[in-house]
């Protein structure tokens, strides 16, 4: 059986990321090789609500928190950052936080990201080998999880239990519990 697209949301530039809304159903977010992450209102075909600007290379993932409010990129820049996507945002400052740590290296790989299944830490993909967990309210790397001999090209924490799985380049697949 085949299906046609409901709706097209015409880009200027590729689109390297996508994430959907958790709490409206009808916001995505995408993200591409412009740096710029764009809010669109499905009610209304092809509109574009708003822009977050703050990266300075590709947007590689987006990732909405369990809650909903707030949205988590990876970008080519080296940086994690948080923005808050609820409806009205006071002052118009939507980008939150930015967690360092994590690298992209020449291969120009689409790293993940993710949120813990109570939007408490967020974790994302590292071309250093290494598993990147940053506690999201203070911004401090809280694990650093060596042991890949490649690119972490993708995280995810288990939605419930405090546990993360991990899939490189070197063909392994990690899963680890975190202290609690």
């Amino acid at each position: 059986r085949v299906r046609n697209a409901t709706q097209t949301m015409p880009h200027s530039y590729q689109v390297t990321a996508v994430a959907l809304s958790v709490t409206d159903n009808h916001t995505v977010y995408t993200g591409g090789i412009d740096n710029d992450i764009h809010a669109w209102d499905l009610r209304s075909h092809q509109k574009k609500v708003y822009t977050m600007k703050g990266h300075g290379d590709t947007i590689t993932y987006l990732k909405v928190n369990p809650k909903g409010s707030h949205l988590l990129s990876n970008s080519m820049d080296g940086t994690l950052r948080s923005w808050d996507v609820r409806p009205f945002v006071s002052g118009g400052k939507r980008h939150c936080k930015t967690f360092l740590g994590g690298r992209h290296n020449a291969e120009k790989g689409l790293l993940n990201c993710d949120w813990s299944g109570d939007g408490m830490m967020v974790t994302g993909g590292s071309a250093d080998r290494i598993v990147h967990i940053w506690d999201e309210y203070s911004e401090e790397e809280l694990y650093f999880l060596p042991g890949h001999k490649g690119c972490v090209n993708c995280v995810a924490f288990h939605p419930k239990e405090n546990v993360i799985a991990s899939g490189s380049s070197d063909k392994t697949i990690f899963v680890g519990e975190l202290a609690q």
